[in-house]
């Protein structure tokens, strides 16, 4: 298994990076390739995926986002591609916020990411990342949109302003508050 690449980015993709380790180019599958510059030297943390029909290395530029590679790919029906196209839309930070906070709003929002896969990841997940300190009620984000639908808000705008909010200790009056701010903004 390699750990990770030190080298040189020779050439940056849209979806990859060739790194030059000692006069070997390594091409790279990347969530964040726009993260490269040519010429840059840097150490990529990598996952090899091998499979029947592929072979092909990921890369990250922390161990942070790769434990957030491997955790994503750990839930039942994500793959690593699927994988690495969610994280092509948020960081691992935000991605354990989410979870943490049970917020399906902003799961559903990664690409390749719907409901059904949302509701595994925090299933699947929730209290394995990083340790609960949250006050809030699992399911505090579910009887927000309930609360907005009800006051007359349309699903869609609930759900993208529910995806803009990430705080797992908020409470419901909290995230109510900031929800009702999002939503705001997008009628100006």
């Amino acid at each position: 298994m390699i750990y990770f690449l030190k080298g040189q980015v020779e050439a940056v993709r849209k979806d990859a990076i060739i790194i030059n380790v000692n006069n070997v180019g390594y091409e790279v599958l990347s969530s964040h390739p726009d993260d490269f510059s040519l010429g840059q030297e840097v150490k990529v943390f990598t996952h090899e995926v091998i499979s029947e029909d592929d072979h092909y290395l990921v890369g990250f530029l922390s161990e942070l986002e790769k434990e957030a590679f491997y955790s994503l790919i750990q839930v039942k029906g994500i793959g690593p591609k699927t994988a690495l196209n969610a994280l092509s839309a948020t960081n691992a930070d935000d991605l354990f916020k989410a979870i943490q906070a049970n917020n399906t709003a902003y799961l559903k929002k990664l690409p390749g990411i719907g409901p059904k896969a949302a509701a595994q990841i925090i299933l699947d997940l929730k209290g394995k990342l990083i340790e609960s300190d949250a006050k809030g009620n699992p399911t505090q984000y579910d009887e927000v949109r309930q609360a907005l639908k009800q006051m007359g808000f349309k699903v869609k705008e609930v759900d993208d302003a529910l995806s803009s909010i990430n705080e797992p200790g908020a409470s419901n009056q909290e995230i109510l508050r900031l929800a009702l701010r999002a939503l705001s903004k997008k009628k100006d």
